[in-house]
């Protein structure tokens, strides 16, 4: 990768989906340590927000394939449907709603996900500490990346330096027919919120050299819709594809913003909710 595609100017950074994303984790990894969150609102991160507050452990895992059914039995969890086939069948998918109806009868989940869970996928290879940030836990988020990048900094004032830390944050973005990327707005707004949290949370702390460019567009994007996140994400593409199935309570969940307190964090291939304290 290009050092001018690096954002390294910055110490947040914000960039679009698989590709883009592992590049800039690969590369921050070689000069420091990284701690990615992974923004997906529309629906897998806001599913596993949902999950966590709930207790359960969650797999992410590729889109559909052969191999899942084995994967979920190799881990004795319950494997999620696909949305319509939930919905007919019973059981859990990327519905935020569906897992939440489960009323915490289930506690260990495989959710594939083409977009935001194979991101967190790629992410914790190329060397990344991984969350999962959604509108709802954005402030608990945040919280918690401050508090690494505290306990990084005492680290490196016991053992000396460490390299320079990087937070990378990822709007997963959608998958066009042709398997490109479709930029999702939803995600961008998730990914400003998740900033704005973490420079509030900062205050006196937060210098000229905290935000790379994309990452000040990610914060200005989330300040113009802050104030109206429920109609904007039922207007927004994703969000339309979703009504018009029958899924608006899920664009709802997704709504709601600063609801959880929990972080699920990648640890051995799961997420789970990280201890902060």
């Amino acid at each position: 990768m290009r050092d001018c595609w690096s954002q390294d100017d910055g110490t947040i950074r914000v960039e679009w989906g698989p590709v883009g994303a592992e590049s800039l984790v690969s590369y921050a990894a070689e000069r420091g340590p990284v701690v990615a969150v992974v923004v997906d609102v529309l629906s897998f991160t806001t599913a596993v927000s949902v999950a966590v507050d709930g207790g359960m452990t969650v797999w992410p895992y590729r889109w559909q394939d052969d191999s899942v059914a084995e994967f979920a039995r190799g881990h004795d969890a319950v494997l999620a449907l696909g949305r319509r086939a939930a919905a007919a069948q019973g059981g859990m998918s990327l519905s935020p709603r569906s897992i939440r109806e489960s009323g915490g009868s289930v506690q260990r989940l495989v959710l594939p996900s083409p977009n935001g869970s194979t991101i967190s996928a790629l992410l914790d290879r190329a060397g990344a500490v991984v969350a999962a940030g959604s509108l709802r836990n954005r402030t608990a988020v945040a919280g918690w990346v401050i508090k690494r990048l505290d306990a990084l900094a005492a680290a490196a004032g016991r053992e000396g330096p460490l390299g320079d830390p990087a937070v990378v944050i990822v709007p997963a973005g959608e998958r066009w027919p042709d398997g490109t990327l479709r930029p999702a707005v939803e995600d961008l707004w998730g990914a400003g919120a998740v900033v704005d949290a973490i420079v509030s949370r900062l205050e006196h702390r937060a210098g000229p050299m905290l935000l790379s460019a994309e990452a000040a567009v990610a914060l200005a994007a989330w300040s113009w819709v802050a104030d109206r996140v429920g109609p904007s994400l039922e207007a927004c593409a994703s969000g339309r594809e979703l009504i018009d199935g029958g899924f608006g309570d899920d664009v709802r969940i997704a709504a709601e913003v600063d609801e959880s307190d929990h972080v699920p964090v990648l640890v051995a291939g799961a997420f789970v909710n990280a201890v902060i304290g």
